[in-house]
This record gives structure tokens, sequence and C-alpha cells, in this order.
């Protein structure tokens, strides 16, 4: 019971965070995109150093094998998959003329399911032990800032007023309260559950960042910026690299 309350806690923080684009709406567009590709840094980070430094440490304690190389693999693909035949895409930066996105409504249906996912990969790492659940959450945090920035944006100007937009918004990210139940109920019930989540996680967790937010990064050339980015990944990986102490509580 007690995995089952803090899983449930955390999905649910986590969701809430889907209001935090309203408060970024009173900033101009330049100065929203520096503080975004700031933010992205740090989430890229955050992945990349819950991936390395907590998930696949966890799921090599038995030994590196086949099974867990296909899992990281896996979790890859599928984020691929999502990007490319889901229509659900991965970008921070708010919809313009210049920055076109696709229609609002798939792109709540495609953050739904990502949304779900999340849920998934938190209720999974609940299940190994809270001090995962909680490093998995706070990795996913740290990612959804700056995407639910984008989300919003996008919403807004697909036509959403803003109270519409924040429902909408909200109602996608509890589909992570259910991926967190769909995990908790599995895991229950199929033997080896974590020990194929876990990787799988990893392997999400290392697509987004790789994949996702550094490329985003890597646009802008300016050597103060950049800097300012490499400072955020760095933060990010010592944020994952404290978040070990959990372990010694």
């Amino acid at each position: 019971m007690p995995v089952w309350i803090y899983a449930l806690i955390s999905v649910l923080l986590v969701s809430l965070f889907s209001f935090v684009g309203v408060l970024f709406l009173a900033l101009k567009t330049k100065q929203l995109e520096k503080i975004l590709l700031f933010l992205v840094s740090l989430a890229a980070g955050g992945l990349l150093g819950g991936a390395f430094i907590h998930l696949l440490p966890e799921a090599v304690k038995g030994g590196w094998n086949l099974g867990v190389s296909t899992a990281v693999l896996v979790g890859i693909l599928l984020f691929f998959i999502m990007e490319k035949f889901i229509c659900w895409r991965h970008c921070h930066i708010p919809t313009s003329k210049n920055h076109p996105h696709p229609i609002a409504f798939m792109n709540l249906i495609g953050d739904g399911f990502h949304n779900f996912i999340d849920g998934l990969l938190i209720g999974g790492g609940f299940l190994v032990d809270i001090s995962l659940g909680v490093t998995t959450s706070v990795a996913v945090i740290l990612h959804e800032i700056p995407q639910e920035i984008g989300d919003f944006g996008v919403l807004i100007h697909g036509g959403f007023s803003k109270r519409k937009a924040l429902i909408f918004n909200f109602v996608s990210a509890l589909m992570a309260l259910i991926g967190a139940v769909v995990a908790l109920l599995v895991g229950a019930k199929m033997a080896g559950f974590t020990q194929v989540i876990i990787p799988f996680t990893a392997g999400g967790f290392i697509y987004i960042a790789g994949a996702d937010l550094i490329p985003e990064l890597k646009k802008e050339t300016s050597f103060k910026k950049s800097l300012l980015q490499f400072l955020g990944l760095v933060l990010g990986i010592l944020i994952m690299l404290l978040l070990t102490t959990l372990d010694k509580i």
C-alpha cells in the first residue's frame, strides 16, 4: 500500500506541472525561448543522469545480459514510434508562424499517450523501491516543465482559450495516473516486470535526451548561451547524482 500511495502522489504532482505554462504567458517570445533552452538543457541532463546513474545500475544488478540490452532498445524504439506514427512532436518551443506545430488536438492525443508512458515509468520505479521511484519522478518533472510550456503554447495558438488550454492540458497529463495504476497492477501479478520496465525506462530517457532535447540545444551557436546550456546539462546530472543519497536514508 505505501508503494501505491507514493506512486500516485508522485504522478499527481507531475500532472500538476501541466499548469506551469500559464506562468510564462507574460513573457515575450524571445525571453521565453531563452528560459526554455536552459530548462531543456536541465531536462536533458536530468534524463541522462537518471538513466546512467540510477536506472541502468539498477537494471544490471543481476548482470548485463541480452534481456537488459533488448529492453533498453525497445524503450528507444517505442519513443521513436510515438514521434513518427502517433503524431506526437516532442518540442518545447511555443508555436508561431516561424515555428508551426501539428493541429492542437493531435498534440493532445500524442501528449496523452506520452503521459501514459511516463506514468508507467514512474510506477515501475516505485515497484523497485521508493528512492528509484522518486528519482524517476524528478527526472520526469525536469523534462515536463519545458514540455508543458510548449504544449500550452500549442493549444493557445491552436485556438484554445487560456482556461480551456489549461483544462485540456491537465486532463492529458492525468493519463500518467492511469499509466502508474497499470504499472502497479501488472507489476504485482507479472514476475519479472521490473526487470523489463527499468531498462526500458532508461532507453526512453536516453532517446528523449539524445534525439529530442540535445538537437534543439545544438541549434544555438552563441558561445555564452552554449556555455549556459552546458551548465544546465551538468546541473541536471548533478541533481540526479545528489539524489543517490536517497538510497542511504
